[in-house]
């Protein structure tokens, strides 16, 4: 039998920023994208040893995951480590769609006191602390790009982005830190 494929890491020891912002790529991690009907959330949520957020632009945490609600009835969900993800759903016993996307995002982290206006550089959104709160996470566009965008503290986010565009969206971050800079 061969050898597994062994996939390298995009973005794998690129860091940068300015003196506002700090940009750094997200260490691996595994992330299923879940679709469920709303009467299997609680089967699923139990299962995954997290509570799925069932309200816009939220996110739960809990046991190295994190659940991101996309829709009424998608989530994407992130484990820090291979937790067995497309396991813990199958186990709920419930219908439920979820695919394995580990190997199509990375994560880029973004942080410091100019990391919303970086990202502001290429997404319109609001990210305001009144109207993008800590926990608060949106499919956006960024630049050219789609994007998840997750807000962890008060001066950090986590941008989840395709690996094919990670070059494309590191750089146009790298532009809006040195712009926040000034």
């Amino acid at each position: 039998m061969a050898d597994p494929v062994i996939r390298s890491l995009p973005l794998s020891g690129v860091h940068g920023g300015s003196s506002t912002v700090r940009l750094e790529a997200a260490p691996p991690a595994e992330r299923i994208s879940l679709r469920a009907r709303p009467e299997d959330v609680a089967a699923l949520s139990g299962a995954l040893a997290l509570d799925l957020p069932v309200k816009p632009k939220t996110s739960a945490s809990a046991n190295g995951r994190m659940a991101l609600w996309l829709g009424p009835d998608e989530w994407l969900v992130i484990g820090e480590e291979e937790t067995g993800l497309i396991q813990a759903a199958k186990n709920s016993g419930v219908l439920h769609s979820a695919v394995d996307i580990s190997h199509r995002n990375t994560a880029i982290l973004v942080s410091g006191p100019g990391a919303a206006a970086a990202i502001n550089t290429g997404c319109p959104q609001d990210l305001s602390l009144a109207a993008f709160p800590v926990g608060a996470c949106s499919r956006t566009v960024f630049g050219k790009v789609e994007i998840v965008l997750l807000r962890t503290a008060e001066d950090a986010f986590r941008v989840e982005v395709w690996r094919s565009f990670s070059d494309y969206a590191f750089g146009l971050l790298s532009e809006g830190a040195r712009d926040a800079a000034v």
